[in-house]
């Protein structure tokens, strides 16, 4: 079965289960963008797991792409994906456990053809929050799951929830079995090794983490499912990884003609890196971000880089990634119609970051020249006998770690290098990592220079560096996700309606082609981009400042009403990111003012909020101006 097949008979599906379908949007979240991307096919839908009513109803399914870099490091294997699409039911309030099994079991074995004996499934196991998942278990039964095929797993596998607070719950996952023989007698789904492959989540939402950690349950239980698109699509054509299907293979068709090399074992992981990436990086583009070094425009540019490097990797001399952002369009532009329509900014910026990051390798290079200086290198003879191992990187890392447990490195390796000619000869893992982190050198590109230099890199502690340096980026990431409109307190909710009075006042101001294109709530702080060519005066600044204010001082009433798209059109509503809810949509007005599309929610009069002060205003890239302004309490 090829993916559109995948897709149309799972939106078919659903539908016919009265299911309504949401719209599949930019990658890029709209207003009170609570991430820098969306993540999955639920991140819009927070608010409504909350209790508030969805303008579509209590029914929902989408198929919306969606992007993640928290396992960038795991892309180059099998079934790894920054850009991936998603498919996905949901139901808010309505039908629960029982019958999203049933579900899910329909649509794998009678639409899908999937073998029911291929099926294994696990179920929470317990602990002091919630009990152990019986019920489902039973549910499971009931369909023909034997027990031998349902494992009860703890947090780590079989709980999602949103962020570190907000909604929760335990989740049922199912597993297709490939039938490789390679796995130890103990092997189960949740293990890495490729025996099981998980196809589907359903997550049973019931609970609220509260910022004190402890549950408390939500207004209504809700269901939440994703399945994707790539990994599925493998499945269901029995291949051994994504990149054989047909959403990849001409992309790396022509990594293998722009290389001169196969798609072999040491090839595949540079391979999948650059055509993962690159149509990672198409897709960003074309939603309207540009390489940059923060936020969404830093992921573009290390999505991009990282891909460039990894051509190095297999010897591509030239400039290369606008052949392969060509073969994305092709392939994908059917069916996302803004690649096509901005073909020609994706080409441009990528091929302008790529001359950009040239200057970069070159500086890196001095700099590894440089640390490479101050090491001894290991004579001919004890250095080929040490390189002797196949898999370089393998070989380093089980060397340090002997070594570090002060084994006898002699006796394990067969080595004729004393502790001593090690130390003198080892780049250690703070410098490794910092030529990653600065200059972008993966591990893979490091290990090829030291052996240049007939030197050895501890990758061990290399290792421990990044894994710092992940936790790090993974609590940015979560603290980002507290933002927005999860957090829905009375601060943020007055912050929220005061985004509408900006929005309005800098349209005033500047002119009627300034839109919103971005914006970040806290409870200390708004942040709003927008579009602008150039930086604000002053007096400009003021001007906004004063608006905003005597818009507050008017106590204007703030009234909401549900519409259909093009009667909030007609009523003059902005209406930027309205492509979310279809054509049935909610807009608040705020007195004669402000009239915008929006989810909510607001504060009833403008007067609540107090006065507003901006306190920065810069640039975020071409034509986008970035603006944070805090509230001052009356």
């Amino acid at each position: 079965m090829k993916a559109f097949q995948l897709k149309k008979k799972y939106i078919d599906f659903f539908v016919g289960k009265g299911h309504k379908l949401l719209p599949n949007v930019s990658l890029v979240p709209e207003n009170d963008s609570s991430a820098l991307f969306i993540n999955s096919g639920m991140h819009p839908l927070v608010p409504f797991f909350m209790g508030e009513l969805h303008p579509l109803g209590k029914k929902l399914a989408s198929l919306q792409r969606c992007l993640r870099t928290q396992d960038i490091e795991s892309v180059g294997d099998d079934c790894h994906n920054t850009f991936f699409e998603m498919l996905g039911n949901w139901s808010l309030g309505d039908y629960w456990k029982k019958e999203t099994i049933e579900l899910s079991f329909e649509f794998l074995i009678e639409e899908l053809n999937i073998n029911k004996d291929k099926i294994s499934v696990t179920c929470f196991a317990g602990d002091k929050d919630a009990p152990k998942d019986e019920e489902t278990a039973k549910i499971w039964e009931s369909l023909g799951i034997p027990k031998s095929r349902i494992y009860f797993l703890g947090k780590k596998d079989n709980w999602w929830s949103v962020g570190e607070t907000g909604p929760c719950g335990p989740d049922t996952e199912m597993f297709y079995d490939t039938g490789k023989k390679s796995c130890g007698p103990q092997c189960q789904p949740g293990d890495s090794c490729g025996k099981y492959i998980e196809i589907w989540n359903d997550v049973f939402m019931e609970f609220n983490r509260l910022p004190n950690s402890k549950l408390e349950k939500l207004k209504q239980r809700n269901i939440d499912t994703g399945m994707g698109v790539e990994r599925m699509t493998a499945v269901l054509q029995g291949k051994d990884d994504i990149y054989q299907t047909e959403l990849f293979v001409n992309l790396i068709k022509k990594i293998e003609e722009i290389s001169g090399k196969k798609y072999e074992e040491e090839n595949k992981k540079a391979m999948r890196i650059i055509a993962d990436h690159i149509r990672a990086a198409t897709f960003i583009i074309s939603d309207g971000i540009e390489p940059s070094n923060i936020e969404h425009g830093y992921i573009l540019r290390r999505l991009v880089r990282r891909a460039i490097r990894y051509g190095k990797l297999i010897d591509i001399k030239q400039n290369f990634i606008v052949q392969i952002a060509k073969i994305v369009i092709k392939d994908f532009g059917t069916d996302y119609l803004h690649l096509k329509e901005n073909e020609k900014k994706v080409f441009n910026s990528l091929q302008g970051e790529e001359n950009k990051f040239g200057k970069v390798i070159e500086e890196g290079l001095g700099k590894s020249e440089k640390v490479f200086n101050k090491k001894t290198a290991i004579n001919h003879e004890k250095y080929s006998q040490l390189m002797q191992f196949k898999d370089k990187e393998e070989f380093f890392r089980e060397f340090y770690k002997s070594l570090n447990k002060k084994e006898d490195l002699k006796k394990k390796f067969d080595v004729l290098v004393d502790k001593e000619e090690i130390s003198r000869a080892t780049v250690s893992g703070r410098e490794a990592f910092d030529l990653y982190q600065n200059y972008g050198f993966p591990i893979e590109m490091i290990i090829d220079l030291v052996q240049e230099k007939r030197l050895l890199v501890d990758i061990e502690a290399y290792q421990k560096e990044l894994e710092k340096h992940q936790k790090i980026s993974q609590k940015s990431s979560l603290g980002k996700f507290k933002g927005g409109l999860k957090d829905q307190s009375g601060q943020t909710i007055k912050y929220h309606t005061t985004t509408h009075l900006l929005h309005q006042a800098l349209r005033d101001i500047l002119g009627s082609h300034v839109r919103q294109v971005g914006s970040n709530i806290t409870s200390e702080r708004l942040r709003f981009d927008f579009n602008h060519p150039e930086k604000l005066t002053d007096e400009e600044i003021k001007k906004v400042e004063d608006l905003i204010n005597e818009k507050i001082k008017s106590n204007l009433k703030v009234e909401m009403e549900e519409l259909s798209l093009n009667e909030a059109k007609g009523k003059g509503a902005l209406s930027f990111f309205a492509q979310r809810y279809d054509n049935k949509v909610r807009v608040y007005s705020i007195g004669d003012f402000s009239k915008e599309v929006c989810r909510g929610p607001h504060v009833p009069f403008s007067g609540d909020i107090g006065s507003v002060k901006i306190i920065k205003e810069k640039a975020i890239g071409v034509g986008r101006r970035r603006i944070y302004a805090q509230i001052i309490e009356k």
